[in-house]
């Protein structure tokens, strides 16, 4: 385990690498000047010419790339082109809330796309099973946006039960709860119908194995062989899909954030590209590379941990 560790962790410093080489040049190939943002309608060739100079723009591409990663391996991600603020500061700032929405969204996922698959696949062929696979495929259907829309017309609108948007306030209190409620819901639905067609799905295989039927002929209840032997076989590919799910929503809930006005991580990259802030773009791309590689590596760990017969020596 420590060796796989080691490994992924090299990876990952390569993958970043690969990553950030990508994303330096395609920015700088892109049409539009970051100069002209900064400096504004009013700014003459000269100004343009100076803000050139003191962002290194004028330096060849490899040149820029080059002081870029010397500042990375120095915990330096650079400025904000469009408000000066430090690249690493303005992700911590912006983090918390991308965390708290996804980690929300997740916990809602997970509990009803396990007990939605758990369910279906118990009662397979019937009216639970059909009503199961049909949120299913809604809920992989639907648009987050539109479902957020829809969600804030009929609970904060209409019937003016919860918030519109924003995560102002932390999430123990009841206010921040119930700002956590719809945009969770939006952001969980997706992927929670995911997890049920893949528990379902996984729960069938098991439950036909061997070894089930031995316990039931040995007169085991059917509690314990559900939860004691079968759902523990049954989680491992499940646990892939809740930890890609994860990465992706850590690593920015773009959408969910523009429709409720979060100031996470997702909106902040929107932002950064629209006005090429090269910096940010970069740091914010960065990090979602890094949280994917990292709950990958948690997930393989998990892996070891319910299955012991998994090795990876």
């Amino acid at each position: 385990m420590i060796g796989l560790i080691i490994r992924r962790l090299g990876q990952l410093v390569l993958l970043l690498f690969g990553i950030s080489f990508i994303v330096f040049m395609s920015m700088h190939i892109a049409p539009g000047d970051p100069a002209t943002i900064i400096g504004g309608p009013t700014a003459s060739e000269s100004d343009l010419e100076a803000i050139r100079d003191e962002l290194g723009l004028n330096d060849p591409v490899l040149v820029q790339y080059a002081d870029y990663i010397k500042g990375v391996v120095q915990g330096d991600f650079g400025f904000s082109y469009q408000t000066a603020q430090p690249v690493g500061e303005a992700i911590a700032t912006r983090l918390p809330n991308t965390i708290k929405l996804a980690t929300a969204s997740m916990i809602v996922a997970v509990i009803i796309g396990i007990f939605a698959g758990m369910i279906s696949a118990m009662k397979q062929n019937s009216w639970l099973d059909v009503t199961s696979t049909t949120f299913a495929l809604a809920g992989v259907s639907i648009p987050n946006f539109w479902l957020g829309t829809m969600l804030i017309l009929a609970f904060s609108v209409n019937l003016q039960w919860l918030p519109i948007g924003g995560l102002s306030e932390p999430f123990y209190t009841t206010e921040g709860f119930k700002q956590l409620i719809l945009p969770a819901i939006t952001l969980g639905t997706g992927s929670a119908a995911l997890i049920a067609r893949m528990a379902r799905s996984s729960m069938l295989e098991v439950i036909r194995a061997d070894y089930i039927r031995t316990a039931k002929a040995k007169g085991v209840k059917q509690r314990s062989i559900i939860w004691v032997h079968a759902l523990r076989n049954a989680m491992i590919p499940v646990i892939t899909v809740i930890g890609i799910n994860f990465g992706g929503l850590l690593g920015g809930t773009i959408i969910t954030e523009q429709v409720f006005a979060i100031n996470g991580v997702g909106r902040l990259m929107i932002d950064a590209i629209a006005s090429r802030d090269f910096p940010m773009v970069q740091g914010t791309v960065l990090l979602v590379a890094a949280i994917f590689v990292i709950v990958n590596l948690i997930v393989d760990i998990v892996y070891a941990v319910i299955d012991p017969r998994i090795s990876y020596d």
